[in-house]
């Protein structure tokens, strides 16, 4: 079929509304993926605001916690609880919300769901009960996981498959660097205002955030997701011409919200269910979440009034030696990027070069193969890496070992790196390794993940004050799984 057959029609031709199904052509400027790089990394950069934002409204109740529990009299073991419930609604959703982005588009899904986050920001700060305060943490991470549902597949719409690797690499740097960043933040304010005061900051940054997002997503029209894109031109082309024979492929047809939660709900635990990647992948994932707000809990009582004697801005600095291990991260995974790219061109798949048609022409974005292990010679290095940094700082941070405090702190940046290295590379491999079902499978991922990120803060003050500073990140260490990847 040449490419001038009009059942094939070009998305820029509205002249004609010939019966057919409407498709991207190759080259055609309304396809996400042919969008200037400038602006498909000005959606990227927008939404990774967003995405160190959602984390900050987890990590930054951490400052505020003294406060918190004087207000509301309860022990440290329930001021906790500010933070577990908003991890869990971070882990329950994407479920919702992830479906949802099939039906009515990503910026719809981005921009109200966070909208609605902000709303319950005010709420949470005016809130006068502990048992609303702690239901409103629930929603306000139910509304704010909308870059956990949905910024790796506007990733996947902007970009093929082979070319996703650095805006991932970015995402997941704000996804892991929000916790660490927004404990050093919030410090300054939880350190000369009241408890309070601390979501009202957040709702200024998110705020504004929210603005930007907002501009960039509705303001200059930057919807990504194809099928959407492709049945909002069909329905124009249907009511301009009057003609009802003009339709999207099947598979991008509009399904039922029934149908959408169906399959959205079932699949994941299907997969945690019956692949092994999925599953390991998984509970590593949530192992390192919940090494990591060990760690952010470790801080105040290290580096606090009964380790090192900072006040709350003291202790949030010290989480800049964390915040540079995971900066570094996405520096060195240039090196893997390189290898990744290399090894796809080495295996690349044969082409006939003199067939033109629009089908073969379409499939060129696809024409590399695809190779996951190759996406994780860093991964082995940083899971050697991983169980140094907590015997680091742990044996390190005994005050009566009267060891200056930059020695542990270091032992926080190599964490930071290792953390950072593997959670990508877990993510890139089980993408790869899924294709068209990645986001099934990475939702799966994301429900371990938050869980055990909800779970772990509820028994981490325990373990230290049983176990002491020594054995408080020793013992979790032990429990690390083995990281297996297979290599070619």
């Amino acid at each position: 079929m040449g490419r001038n057959t009009p059942s094939a029609p070009s998305l820029r031709n509205e002249d004609h509304a010939p019966d057919s199904t409407i498709t991207f052509r190759p080259g055609d400027p309304s396809n996400p993926r042919n969008f200037p790089s400038w602006r498909k990394w000005l959606i990227v950069a927008s939404i990774t605001l967003i995405d160190l934002s959602v984390s900050w409204g987890a990590s930054g109740f951490s400052p505020l916690t003294e406060g918190f529990e004087k207000e509301f009299d309860v022990g440290a073991e329930v001021g906790v609880l500010g933070l577990s419930p908003y991890v869990l609604g971070l882990a329950l959703g994407p479920m919702t919300l992830a479906p949802l982005s099939e039906y009515y588009g990503r910026t719809v899904m981005y921009v109200v769901p966070y909208g609605i986050f902000l709303l319950f920001l005010v709420e949470t700060a005016l809130v006068q009960s502990l048992a609303g305060f702690l239901v409103l943490r629930v929603v306000s991470g139910l509304f704010a996981s909308v870059t956990i549902a949905n910024f790796g597949s506007t990733i996947a719409d902007l970009w093929p498959q082979d070319q996703v690797g650095p805006a991932m690499s970015l995402f997941l740097w704000a996804a892991v660097c929000g916790s660490p960043t927004g404990v050093f933040l919030m410090s300054f304010v939880a350190g000369t205002q009241p408890w309070r005061q601390v979501f009202w900051a957040l709702l200024g940054i998110c705020g504004g955030f929210w603005l930007v997002m907002t501009t960039v997503l509705v303001v200059f029209k930057n919807e990504t997701r194809h099928s959407v894109l492709l049945r909002r031109r069909a329905a124009k082309l249907r009511k301009n011409h009057n003609n009802d024979n003009v339709d999207v492929p099947e598979e991008m047809k509009s399904k039922s919200l029934s149908q959408l939660f169906r399959v959205t709900l079932s699949r994941p635990f299907r997969f945690l269910t019956t692949e092994a990647i999925v599953l390991f992948a998984s509970l590593y994932n949530g192992y390192l979440y919940g090494l990591s707000f060990l760690f952010n809990g470790a801080f105040s009582l290290v580096f606090g009034s009964e380790g090192y004697g900072f006040d709350t801005i003291g202790v949030g600095m010290c989480f800049i030696g964390f915040v540079l291990g995971v900066s570094l991260g996405p520096v060195v995974n240039m090196w893997q990027e390189r290898h990744y790219q290399s090894a796809i061109r080495r295996n690349i798949k044969s082409n006939d070069s003199s067939n033109d048609s629009p089908e073969a022409t379409a499939a060129e974005e696809d024409h590399y193969p695809n190779i996951p292990e190759s996406r994780v010679q860093l991964g082995k290095i940083a899971g050697l890496l991983l169980p140094v940094s907590p015997f680091w700082f742990a044996w390190t941070s005994v005050p009566s070992y009267n060891i200056h405090w930059i020695v542990p702190i270091l032992g926080t940046a190599l964490f930071g790196f290792s953390f950072y290295t593997l959670i990508l590379m877990s993510y890139m491999y089980v993408e790869d390794s899924y294709m068209v079902f990645s986001a099934s499978a990475l939702a799966g991922v994301g429900l371990v993940r938050n869980l055990a990120g909800a779970g772990f803060p509820l028994f981490g003050r325990q373990l230290f004050v049983n176990e002491g500073f020594e054995n408080y990140l020793s013992c979790p260490v032990l429990w690390k799984p083995h990281h297996i990847s297979c290599s070619r």
